[in-house]
């Protein structure tokens, strides 16, 4: 690896780029239209976005059939998903070509073959937030009771049972009849909830405790994955 602050340095003859500067829509459409101008043909262009369209982010390309998304999760030493996301542009083999050189480098690639906001993880992600956050807000229970409910409960077999599998375990019959129950009940309003605006924001000692955490948790998990090769 050799840093540089020269883009036309760092771009030349270069297979891949991946672009992951902050979630800003006009600046990543700059930077793809500089990063074009310096880039062979067949270079694939990605962009890390976590939530942006990658169609947005590449319409003004002049070759969009080499342009895709592939949205790595943070912290991304120790976890091991990449979401590869194609447009209505983007080739087979600029799919494929990029899949394979993730798994090369010990990733977790999926194909995420619609794009829309968010992809996959972050729409599943914010799906829960968002009804944890309006059980709190309509006094069903405090927030520490909906941290508690995920992490004692279900939180301890997703990482070895999703939902889909859950769904075909209990029976798609049953699942049926409890989303008939519960689906009318959960938040369905189509913007952020007023509640979450007044929440106050942790201290920066609480969010570096947290974070440790989470390391401490995920390190634990990838020696578990190596363990169990």
């Amino acid at each position: 690896m050799r840093p540089t602050g020269d883009l036309t340095d760092c771009l030349r003859d270069v297979d891949y780029v991946v672009e992951a500067v902050s979630e800003d829509l006009p600046l990543k459409q700059k930077l793809f239209a500089e990063i074009e101008r310096h880039v062979r043909d067949d270079t694939i262009l990605a962009s890390n976005t976590s939530v942006i369209p990658i169609t947005d982010i590449m319409r003004g390309l002049r070759k969009r059939d080499r342009a895709l998304g592939t949205h790595w999760w943070n912290p991304p030493f120790l976890v091991p998903l990449v979401e590869v996301i194609g447009t209505e542009w983007t080739s087979p083999q600029a799919i494929d070509w990029t899949i394979a050189l993730h798994r090369a480098a010990g990733k977790t690639p999926v194909h995420v073959k619609k794009d829309v906001p968010g992809f996959v993880g972050n729409r599943l992600q914010h799906a829960l937030w968002r009804e944890a956050i309006a059980l709190v807000e309509h006094g069903i229970c405090d927030a520490e009771t909906v941290d508690t409910v995920i992490k004692a409960a279900f939180g301890r077999r997703l990482a070895v049972l999703g939902p889909l599998e859950n769904a075909d375990l209990v029976g798609t019959d049953l699942t049926l009849a409890i989303h008939k129950t519960v689906l009318p009940a959960i938040e369905s309003r189509p913007g952020p909830s007023p509640y979450l605006e007044k929440l106050v924001a942790w201290t920066p000692e609480q969010q570096a405790a947290l974070r440790a955490q989470v390391v401490q948790h995920l390190k634990k998990a990838r020696e578990t994955d190596a363990q169990s090769r």
